[in-house]
């Protein structure tokens, strides 16, 4: 697998759309290749920021996400939040490299994903190409950040090995690989997370992706995420604490 970063001008908040970004960014782009591009980019194409001092910050944490924790649960005062099927910190609002602002999510990363893989389509004459929107999050019991997806198109998100035999023939009876997680975490460590201005990436040589000339189904899209709170091997953690709805505006 090779990550080749892209560079970029500086992308302040509505002041370019994410096709021109495109449009300037991407000389080439090949058949079999996937573009990985960090959620935060996205954003700022979207105008998707809060001034600071127009919301507090906790009240906003509390709107963008699906389900919380009071950063009060938190040593470090950060909000525990669940947000499109995600486990992440303060409903994934930045203020890095912002020069002033909170930064959501994209409104709908995954519609955003499937447009881009439109766009390399048409505009590349291409068939089999794929698309990663990035996040950083935290692990439990690690130090660092590790990039995330948070929504992908135009190929199969993990490899299942259950049932295969392994090396001695015994069935695997658990393994399933995260193959859009293993992509975005290695175009992540390329890309950076710093003042690089490389938020986007071009991976290829990638032989163990399943393309799909389409956007993922809805089916395919609801396997890759475990239900929320449910049959997860962390769920005896998830569930003994009382988790708050959020999205109350």
């Amino acid at each position: 697998m090779i990550v080749t970063p892209i560079k970029t001008d500086r992308v302040e908040a509505g002041k370019i759309s994410l096709k021109k970004l495109l449009d300037e960014s991407l000389l080439s782009f090949n058949e079999g290749s996937i573009l990985g591009i960090t959620s935060k980019v996205v954003s700022l194409c979207e105008n998707r920021v809060v001034p600071i001092g127009s919301i507090d910050k906790e009240e906003l944490v509390k709107q963008e996400a699906d389900l919380f924790l009071p950063k009060s649960f938190s040593p470090y005062n950060y909000a525990f939040t669940i947000v499109k099927k995600t486990l992440i910190a303060n409903s994934g609002i930045d203020e890095s490299n912002v020069g002033g602002g909170y930064v959501l999510w994209p409104k709908d990363p995954q519609k955003t994903a499937n447009e881009i893989r439109q766009y390399l389509v048409k505009r590349f004459a291409l068939r089999q190409v794929g698309v990663l929107i990035t996040d950083s999050s935290a692990y439990p019991m690690r130090y660092g950040t590790v990039v995330i997806p948070i929504a992908h198109s135009g190929f199969l998100a993990k490899k299942d090995y259950r049932g295969q035999p392994d090396l001695f023939g015994r069935p695997f009876k658990v393994s399933v690989s995260s193959v859009a997680g293993g992509i975005a975490a290695a175009a992540g460590v390329v890309m950076g997370e710093g003042t690089e201005q490389t938020p986007i990436a071009i991976i290829t040589d990638v032989p163990f992706v399943q393309f799909q000339d389409r956007n993922p189904t809805k089916k395919e899209l609801d396997s890759f995420y475990i239900p929320i709170l449910k049959d997860d091997l962390f769920a005896p953690f998830l569930n003994s604490v009382k988790w708050r709805k959020g999205g109350q505006k």
